[in-house]
């Protein structure tokens, strides 16, 4: 217990002697704020000294402690009058500064651009319209009929959950249908253009802002989808393959490689997924060689496997058909969605999706 109190007291001395002059030698705010954090900071030296109350007995932990307490207001104190001085002395150096001359020009505003996710969202619409689609929007206020049911999504299926999903209060209907919600896919697009049209063929895609109660270090509530479909008589799989691909050669460059994957989704019949080849670590360049293995193994974005997921698809279920008022056995087409963020991410090969959405001028200014 000796040995605790003295080590408690010994701490306090070389705090009490030695913080002022520390603060005295800081010559700028950031300074003075990393010596006093160094002290009193959740990791300071006082700090430290106060976790080890617990082990002080107990006839003078309280006197310990207030003197402890004592001495980090006066260090507080301290660094209040030297920040003080510091902003004083700036400001006084301001004002005998040399004197500023109004008839020179202003400083001209750097032109902005375009957010990168709104580029790639316009490059998109851009492929997919050279193909032939149609570009058409959607609400993002939805009810849950548009949104799910005539999608196809079982009652029970845990999107249509509101732990899953940004329902809106308010709603007065019983059904669940009326319900209003933000849209969680541009999917609903699908829904109204097919709902509302009788003439073939209807190809469209469509782009815009979804929300789903996700919030973590890969995913955030709100992000962007892309959505396209294509319905006449006669569309196969293979029609979807040759759309897919050839959006992904004129987006991403003719070297990069194509993968359809079996998947299920709801609304379509059969689904599947569609990768690229890495366009960070890109295996398809110098393939085969030892710096091509090292490079994908340690690659983050791909997690070694030399391939990304891009979009889901699959040819449109005949439920989505029949609550569409179409008939399934005349009609026949296919569906694709994709997050514009994934695709943005891959285009200007950033590494960390969230770097998007930090609004760091300085990053953003280099995409």
């Amino acid at each position: 217990m000796g040995d605790a109190i003295e080590a408690f007291e010994h701490g306090l001395l070389q705090v009490a002697t030695g913080h002022q002059a520390t603060f005295a030698a800081c010559v700028d705010e950031a300074t003075l704020r990393a010596a006093s954090a160094k002290l009193i900071g959740p990791s300071g030296e006082l700090t430290k000294l106060l976790k080890l109350m617990p082990s002080l007995p107990g006839d003078r932990r309280k006197a310990l402690g207030q003197r402890a307490n004592e001495l980090k207001r006066e260090v507080t104190a301290s660094f209040d009058a030297r920040l003080s001085a510091l902003v004083q002395a700036a400001r006084q150096a301001d004002l005998e500064g040399p004197a500023v001359d109004p008839t020179l020009p202003g400083r001209s505003l750097g032109r902005g651009s375009p957010h990168p996710i709104t580029r790639t969202a316009d490059a998109l619409l851009e492929v997919f319209a050279s193909i032939g689609f149609e570009v058409t929007d959607a609400p993002e206020i939805e009810l849950a009929d548009f949104n799910f049911t005539r999608l196809g999504f079982p009652p029970d299926h845990p999107a249509t959950d509101m732990q899953d999903s940004f329902f809106v209060r308010g709603a007065t209907s019983a059904r669940f249908e009326d319900q209003v919600l933000l849209r969680t896919h541009t999917s609903n697009a699908q829904v109204h253009v097919m709902s509302s049209r009788r003439e073939l063929p209807i190809a469209c895609v469509s782009a815009g802002k979804v929300y789903r109660r996700d919030d973590d270090a890969t995913h955030s509530p709100m992000f962007h989808q892309v959505e396209g479909f294509w319905v006449d008589r006669g569309i196969s799989f293979s029609h979807l393959k040759g759309v897919l691909t050839t959006f992904v050669k004129r987006m991403f460059g003719a070297s990069v490689p194509v993968r359809f994957r079996p998947s299920y989704f709801p609304f379509v019949e059969p689904g599947g997924e569609l990768d690229v080849g890495c366009t960070i670590c890109r295996p398809f360049d110098e393939a085969g060689s030892d710096a091509q293995r090292e490079r994908t193994a340690s690659c983050r974005v791909c997690k070694g496997t030399g391939w990304l997921e891009v979009l889901g698809c699959g040819m449109i279920h005949p439920v989505v058909f029949e609550h569409c008022g179409w008939d399934p056995t005349t009609v026949t087409g296919f569906a694709f969605g994709m997050g514009i963020d994934r695709i943005a991410m891959l285009r200007h090969g950033v590494k960390d999706i969230r770097l998007l959405y930090e609004n760091d001028i300085r990053f953003l200014s280099q995409l």
